[in-house]
C-alpha cells in the first residue's frame, strides 16, 4: 500500500485530488464505490475494504463491549468505520477518522444532535484492527492521532501476531499483550475484560 507519510501513514491518498481540500459534505456524498474513506485536515484517504478475519474480529470485540456497556446503559458501542469529526478550531480542513469499532460514554452522547452527521468528537474507546500490510509504526500514528484529538483508550488489534497494542494518553509507546493476558475497559468501561484467548480462538 502506498502511503503518504506526511498526511496518514495508515492509508493511501487519492491521487487525483492531490491538491484539494476536502469538507465535511464532499466526504459524505462520496460514492460507494468499495473504498472507506477518511480525511485529515483536508486531505482525502482511502483504504480498502477489510478482509474476513479483520471483520470477524470486529464483530466479535464489538458484541463483548456491547454486552458489557448494556449491562449499566454505561454508552453506545459503534461499527462499520463510523465517522468521528476530529477536526480543531482554526486547522486548514477537516479530519475524519473512521474506527473500527468504537464506544462512547452515555454522558457524551447528548453532543450527537444529529444520527446522520458525523460524531462531533473523539470515542473514549478506539479499536483499530490491523490488515496484514500495516506495520505498528503505521497504526502507532493513527493511535496517537485517536489520542491527540480526546480518545482515552486506544486497543490496536494484530491478528497475525495475536496481540493488542494499548495506548493511553501521555504514553510514548503502547503495552503490548499477547496470549494469555486479558484487556480491559480500565475508567473508560469499568468491569470489561476480554481475554486474548477468548477473542484470537
Amino acid at each position: 500500500m502506498v502511503t503518504d507519510l506526511l498526511v496518514a501513514p495508515w492509508a493511501e491518498p487519492v491521487p487525483e485530488t492531490a491538491r484539494r481540500q476536502y469538507t465535511v459534505d464532499d466526504l459524505a456524498v462520496l460514492p460507494e464505490d468499495g473504498w472507506t474513506y477518511e480525511l485529515v485536515e483536508g486531505s482525502l484517504v482511502r483504504m480498502p475494504p477489510p478482509k474476513p478475519r479483520h471483520g470477524h474480529l470486529e464483530a466479535l470485540l464489538a458484541a463483548a463491549l456491547f454486552a458489557e456497556s448494556r449491562v449499566a446503559d454505561l454508552g453506545r458501542v459503534y461499527v462499520g468505520e463510523t465517522g468521528f469529526d476530529l477536526t480543531l478550531p482554526g486547522e486548514a480542513g477537516p479530519t475524519i477518522l473512521g474506527a473500527d469499532v468504537a464506544f462512547v460514554r452515555a454522558e457524551r452522547l447528548t453532543a450527537l444532535i444529529d444520527e446522520d452527521a458525523y460524531f462531533p468528537g473523539a470515542p473514549d474507546l478506539v479499536v483499530e484492527i490491523a490488515s496484514p500490510s500495516q506495520f505498528r509504526p503505521v497504526l502507532g500514528a493513527k493511535a496517537w492521532l485517536w489520542l491527540r484529538r480526546g480518545a482515552r483508550l486506544v486497543w490496536v488489534v494484530w491478528p497475525r501476531q495475536q496481540e493488542i497494542d494499548v495506548w493511553t494518553p501521555g504514553q510514548e509507546t503502547p503495552r503490548t499483550l499477547r496470549l494469555g493476558d486479558a484487556v480491559e475497559g480500565g475508567d473508560v468501561l469499568p468491569g470489561f475484560t476480554l481475554s486474548l484467548a477468548d477473542l484470537f480462538a
